[in-house]
């Protein structure tokens, strides 16, 4: 299979623009100066959506100083506080924040970063204040940000959903396996998924590899051994991979420089190799990037 211009299905991570984040980066935070030219770059290739959250330090104060008329802006809010007595009032105030902060009148998607408070006794509550901003014109879709299917299988049983933003790469087929691929689709849920390149990890050479990852050796083996078949570079098989999946609305792409987005929109295009089925695994140690810091 071939791709041509598929760049318009990428959406650009800013989660690096508001702090250092990803066990790949090597220069912290992305300067200002950079920010616009990435964002001049992302508009030049058609990526027109921007996935931000307000637990991404500075991230949406940095977009503000932007123009984004041309961009679709999603953010998501961050666990609704314990001690909160009004969940709407709170949820109100969450979302004026950051439409202040992006100095945006509207956004395309308000997701939960922590969406299994919705199983909680304020769930209810917290879901009909998402469904007020709809009412209210100020977003048009509201959904959840997950981990993985398994926190479908329960947050869907009870809500409905504009949008799912989950993790998906080559490794971790839980998505398709679990048939929430498919199901999402028929729901008419958008699907937006990150972790395509599992904060980078996925494009490092042996050397660059932190030692704590040395115990999956065996697949990392594979996963070189199947690169040097086909003749692609990681970035490439990553890239065309969740390309390659049509259910897929956007695929979230978080970059640290200019040329970082560069090379991605350049390994975008090109032939797709559909990757061997034991090239993949379940272990939450590894897909989780929550627990990289206690191996």
């Amino acid at each position: 299979m071939s791709f041509q211009t598929e760049t318009g299905k990428l959406a650009l991570g800013t989660v690096q623009f508001g702090m250092p984040y990803g066990i790949a980066n090597q220069t912290g935070q992305v300067l200002p100066s950079e920010v616009a030219r990435i964002l001049g770059l992302a508009r030049e290739n058609g990526i027109s959506t921007l996935d931000t959250a307000i637990a991404y330090g500075e991230s949406e104060g940095v977009l503000g100083r932007h123009c984004l008329d041309e961009f679709s802006v999603i953010t998501k809010l961050p666990e609704v506080p314990e001690a909160c007595q009004n969940v709407a009032e709170w949820v109100n105030a969450q979302l004026e924040g950051s439409l202040a902060r992006l100095n945006v009148s509207r956004l395309d998607g308000v997701l939960l970063h922590k969406p299994d408070q919705l199983l909680n006794r304020e769930g209810e509550a917290l879901y009909q204040a998402m469904e007020a901003l709809k009412k209210q014109g100020v977003v048009k879709r509201i959904g959840i940000s997950v981990y993985g299917s398994e926190q479908l299988d329960t947050l869907c049983r009870s809500y409905n959903f504009d949008l799912v933003q989950t993790p998906f790469n080559i490794l971790d087929r839980r998505l398709k396996e679990s048939g929430w691929l498919e199901e999402l689709q028929k729901r008419g849920t958008g699907l937006h998924v990150r972790s395509v390149f599992m904060q980078g990890l996925l494009l490092m050479s042996k050397k660059e590899r932190p030692e704590k990852f040395y115990r999956w050796n065996a697949l990392w083996s594979q996963w070189s051994d199947w690169l040097n078949e086909i003749g692609q570079t990681p970035l490439e098989a990553c890239l065309r991979h969740a390309l390659s999946i049509p259910e897929i609305e956007k695929i979230v792409v978080g970059v640290d420089s200019y040329s970082q987005l560069q090379q991605i929109i350049q390994a975008a295009n090109g032939t797709y190799f559909a990757p061997p089925h034991e090239l993949q695994t379940r272990d939450n140690q590894l897909l989780n990037p929550y627990f990289w810091k206690n191996l």
